[in-house]
Order: C-alpha cells, then structure tokens, then sequence
C-alpha cells in the first residue's frame, strides 16, 4: 500500500461480525462505555501488544470508524502506523474465546503470544 491511495477513512481496521458481536456485550455490560478503542503500547520481548479498552469518550487523537449504528472503534491515531490493514476477530479454540488480530504489518511474535514487532 503506498501512501497515495491509503484511505483512512475506509482501510485502518477491519472487524469480524463476531468481533462486532462481542465487542456490542462488552459495551452493554458496561454503564460508563461509549465505545472501543484500539491501540498499541511497546511491551514484551518482540516490541508491540494491542490495546482494546472500553472508553467512555474519545481522546483527541483518535480517530471514528462507525462499526455498526450502535458501535463505535475509536483507533489511536499514533497506533496507525502498527495497525493499519489489521482484521479484529473473535473466535472460539477449545474452551477459550478470544480477539485474533491480524496485521500484515507484524513480522515477528514473541513465544508467549504477547508482543509482536513490525516491518
């Protein structure tokens, strides 16, 4: 993807309907929570993690991606570089349940699963 046709309007995150579905409970669980919002912090061996909180409103530097009419992603503006292009999923291993992302941009994942670098 070249800098000349990135439209972040339409191609930062992308969202599963189960992730969407999942997200939908977390907020309705929740009294105080708007929306979600996705980011990334520097952690682990590896350089990255995400970052999915339940926020009651949005910071200044997030940017609005409407999910559904009742949902809301809110991504971190200075997240963008790290996950831009990234599907959210949720799905279902075994017992577990549990977000999948997945980022062209992460080249390299820690053992453990928690960190991951990019290009």
């Amino acid at each position: 993807m070249t800098v000349e046709s990135f439209n972040p309007s339409t191609e930062v995150v992308s969202v599963s309907p189960e992730a969407v579905e999942h997200f939908r409970k977390q907020l309705q669980a929740n009294d105080t929570a708007q929306a979600v919002r996705l980011s990334v912090k520097e952690s682990g061996c590896t350089g990255f993690k995400y970052v999915v909180d339940l926020v009651s409103e949005p910071d200044e530097q997030d940017l609005r991606y409407p999910l559904a009419q009742d949902l809301v992603l809110l991504v971190d503006r200075a997240s963008l570089g790290v996950v831009s292009g990234t599907r959210i999923d949720y799905v279902t291993e075994g017992v577990n349940r549990q977000l999948k992302f997945l980022n062209p941009n992460a080249q390299d994942y820690c053992g453990c699963g928690e960190s991951f670098s990019v290009n």
